[in-house]
C-alpha cells in the first residue's frame, strides 16, 4: 500500500501552503464524510485511479490488489495520501469522525459515480 506523508511547503504568519497531489491528473475531487465506526469503500473500479486525502480524523485502510491474494492494512491519519490503483480493492473504517478528499482519474465522477464500481460482497468485503 502506498502511502505517502504530506509535508507543508511553504508558512509564514498568514497560515501554510501544502500539497496534497503533484503531477498525477484528476478529474473529480469529492468530500467523503465518515461517523465513528462507518464502513465504506469494500469496492474496487475497473479504470480509475482513486488517491484519497485524510482531512480529518482517523481510518483503518485496507487494499487487496487481485481477489484471493493477501490483504494490506494500514492506519490513516489526517495529511495521508494513500493510492489505489485501478483493479485495486479497497475499504475504510473510521477510527473517529474523519473527512476525505477523494481525488480520481477515470470514469468514476459526477453522475457517472456509479459506473466504475465494482461492489464487494459477502466474503469478498474486506471489512464488515
Amino acid at each position: 500500500m502506498n502511502i505517502v506523508k504530506t509535508k507543508i511547503n511553504h508558512t509564514d504568519a498568514r497560515g501554510f501552503i501544502k500539497d496534497i497531489l503533484t503531477g498525477v491528473p484528476v478529474d473529480a475531487i469529492t468530500l467523503v464524510t465518515f461517523t465513528k465506526g462507518a464502513v465504506r469503500g469494500n469496492h474496487y473500479h475497473n479504470q480509475t485511479v482513486q488517491h484519497d486525502y485524510i482531512v480529518k480524523g482517523s481510518m483503518i485502510c485496507r487494499q487487496q490488489k487481485e481477489k484471493g491474494g493477501s490483504i494490506d492494512e494500514a492506519i490513516l491519519v489526517a495529511g495521508d495520501v494513500v493510492t489505489h490503483p485501478a483493479g485495486t480493492r479497497h475499504a475504510f473504517k473510521a477510527l473517529e469522525e474523519a473527512e476525505m478528499l477523494s481525488c480520481t482519474h477515470g470514469p468514476r465522477q459526477g453522475e457517472n459515480f456509479e459506473s466504475d464500481v465494482v461492489r464487494l460482497t459477502g466474503e469478498e468485503k474486506l471489512i464488515d
